[in-house]
């Protein structure tokens, strides 16, 4: 059993085992008071059928790895609802950072996008969030720098951010975990 720490963070690629590892932080938390709470905030949006899908499987799948885990759904505003449900007795599971991105980047209505610096000023909120959390909080994200640069401008511009918002919310956690065939590794903090 892996310690809880105050914030971990995990990267990974698609199906590299990221929320399963948060999912197993959670049960363990759970399992190791009966006063313990934990909490799942989901970021996902559902833009189409196969989405709805996706997401229908992923609260059933969920709910037989860890019944105990509440689900909040806040596509946008991340940093207020992990204020909102951050308590000394509650784990705090974010997932996922990169569709969060995506929402503040692509959201439904063009017209609502971040700029750079409306962006910047969400992700400093975010980690501010993050750093004043009255107890632990678990975060997943993609990791999908390590490939060839996109040929778009909107898929670089896409990498650049996300890029430079793991780097920042890495800064902020005390663990950071970067998953690989269902297997961590730490990067930053105690194993």
């Amino acid at each position: 059993m892996v310690e809880i720490v105050r914030s971990e963070f995990i990267l990974g690629g698609q199906k590299s085992g990221k929320s399963r590892r948060a999912e197993a932080l959670a049960s363990g938390w759970l399992n190791a008071s009966p006063d313990h709470r934990a909490v799942l905030i989901a970021t996902a949006q559902a833009g189409d059928a196969e989405m709805r899908e996706r997401i229908a499987r992923h609260q059933r799948d969920r709910a037989q790895r860890v019944p105990g885990m509440a689900t909040v759904e806040e596509p946008l505003a991340l940093g207020q609802a992990l204020r909102q449900h951050s308590a000394p007795q509650t784990l705090v599971v974010v997932d996922c950072l990169t569709l969060w991105l995506t929402n503040q980047l692509m959201p439904a209505d063009a017209s609502q996008a971040a700029n750079a610096d409306g962006l910047q000023a969400t992700c400093h909120a975010l980690c501010a969030a993050l750093e004043e959390a009255r107890g632990p909080v678990v975060l997943v994200g993609n990791e999908i720098g390590l490939g060839v640069i996109p040929m778009g401008r909107e898929l670089r511009a896409f990498v650049d951010a996300l890029g430079q918002m793991n780097q920042a919310v890495a800064a902020a956690c005390d663990r950071v975990t970067l998953m690989a065939a269902g297997l961590p590794l730490v990067l930053k903090g105690a194993a």
